[in-house]
């Protein structure tokens, strides 16, 4: 897959309800407390999208005790973005793509009981080409709200061990964003290392490979 060069953002404008994603909503809350009294009402705005929550896919193999895990690079205009922000603490970096882990939202097909396995076998499918069952995930803990302070969402974590050399076309979800992915492997306790130096910017990956590492009883070294 092609390298990318450079992102243009064309314009900075208000979505139209039909080309929206995600969708804002202005809440008006008011607290009420346990010895009768309630706060002042007041607003709070919620970030929602299609599905709700998602899941975060770990692929990993093994060679002997070393064990690899799969990581992607997605283009992220609104990370791309920072460049144009007033930033408080300004990085410096211009950012065309960040590293992640294969994830993927919920469709009303993963309604019921094994969706949230059914799901993460067809993220491990269409992003990297490997073709799991539902019934091979393997389960990282519970689900974890993503930003609670701005949306509901919460993400799930699976992993599935697979076999390299198995590994077909993956098409993806034909989104432009998914222009740059293309998965390789790295050594968990490396891959560790780079989500706490900060090289690998995705919480849901360090969350999860930190996860897998508990799992498989392989403590990651420290940067």
């Amino acid at each position: 897959m092609p390298d990318v060069d450079r992102i243009e953002i064309l314009a900075r404008e208000p979505a139209s309800p039909e080309d929206r994603f995600l969708r804002l909503e202005t809440l008006r809350v008011r607290n009420h407390y346990g010895d009768g009294t309630a706060s002042r009402e007041y607003p709070c705005d919620v970030v929602l999208a299609p599905g709700i929550d998602a899941v975060a896919v770990i692929l990993f193999y093994r060679e002997g005790e070393r064990v690899f895990v799969g990581l992607s690079d997605y283009i992220r205009p609104a990370v791309c973005l920072r460049r144009e922000l007033p930033l408080i603490q300004p990085d410096g970096r211009v950012y065309l793509t960040v590293t992640e882990v294969v994830a993927g939202r919920f469709e009303p097909a993963d309604a019921g009981e094994g969706g949230i396995d059914r799901r993460a076998a067809v993220e491990a499918r269409e992003e990297a080409g490997f073709h799991v069952g539902p019934g091979d995930a393997i389960h990282l803990g519970g689900g974890l709200f993503s930003s609670p302070g701005q949306t509901p969402e919460k993400v799930y974590f699976r992993a599935f061990e697979i076999d390299p050399s198995q590994q077909r076309a993956a098409h993806g979800d034909g989104s432009p964003m998914e222009a740059c992915r293309s998965i390789r492997f790295m050594e968990l306790s490396e891959a560790i290392r780079k989500c706490v130096c900060g090289e690998i910017e995705d919480p849901k990956a360090e969350i999860g490979l930190r996860r897998l590492a508990d799992h498989l009883g392989h403590p990651p070294r420290s940067a």
